[in-house]
């Protein structure tokens, strides 16, 4: 029985992985920094569900995941870096810098510090997985989009290169980026918990759901080991990458 680690695993895609992927038939290790909500979805999960608590931006916590992790839920077979966040809207110009610090520190310094953590096993067992969920906003640019785009360009560019520096190995890397998705916190906690202008992203629109996130990394579990998805873009048909635009008198 193969043994998948998913971060963010309190609400939203990670809450969603961790269910199908233990209806699949994995055993998984659900981490994130909402302790409570990780007990409630043991409760439904079962004993294949193994949670603990975890800060991605605390890199002492990383260090000893390990020692929290019992033998029954080793050795790590997938990696699932899903924890992230977006914070604020502003330009550039008037942004909260401490909303900048935050997603980098979490976007990007966590998900490659879990990564360099759990992927040398990997390599000495030529074998495993690391799916990292990416963002169209690393491609595509948005305004106000600013950090956290460049945090997801990064998650790209990243999982590129590793796929390069495992030439030769038996140990397979996706970005997964997806487009609008609705069903999560990640609007609310962009604007700061104003759950009305949250929920005002979604209106009228037939979003991506956390069940789609998750039918798709099952998918790609499913394929068989010669098999590498490099990058995955996803959008609900209600989006399109809009072209180019044009300010006058500028």
């Amino acid at each position: 029985m193969k043994i998948v680690l998913v971060t963010g695993a309190s609400s939203g895609f990670g809450e969603a992985i961790c269910q199908k992927l233990v209806a699949d038939g994995f055993k998984v290790i659900g981490t994130a920094r909402r302790f409570d909500k990780l007990k409630q979805l043991q409760q439904t999960l079962g004993d294949a569900f193994l949670p603990i608590q975890l800060d991605v931006t605390d890199k002492s916590a990383i260090d000893h995941l390990n020692q929290l992790i019992p033998d029954n839920f080793k050795p790590i077979d997938v990696l699932i870096n899903n924890a992230g966040l977006a914070l604020g809207l502003e330009p550039a110009y008037a942004a909260d810098f401490s909303d900048w610090e935050m997603m980098v520190n979490t976007n990007v310094m966590g998900l490659i510090y879990l990564t360099r953590q759990v992927l040398p096993e990997m390599v000495t067992r030529n074998s495993g997985y690391i799916i990292n969920i990416g963002s169209i906003a690393g491609t595509y640019a948005y305004k106000g989009g600013n950090v956290y785009g460049a945090t997801k360009a990064f998650v790209r560019q990243f999982s590129l290169n590793l796929r390069t520096d495992l030439a030769g190995k038996a140990v397979r890397v996706t970005n997964l980026e997806p487009g609008l998705c609705g069903g999560t916190e990640f609007s609310n906690v962009r604007f700061h918990g104003d759950n009305d202008k949250a929920s005002s992203v979604y209106q009228d629109i037939n979003y991506i759901t956390p069940q789609d996130i998750a039918n798709t990394i099952s998918w790609l579990l499913s394929m068989p080991a010669h098999f590498n998805v490099n990058t995955m873009e996803m959008m609900p048909v209600a989006q399109t990458p809009a072209g180019l635009s044009v300010a006058k008198h500028v």
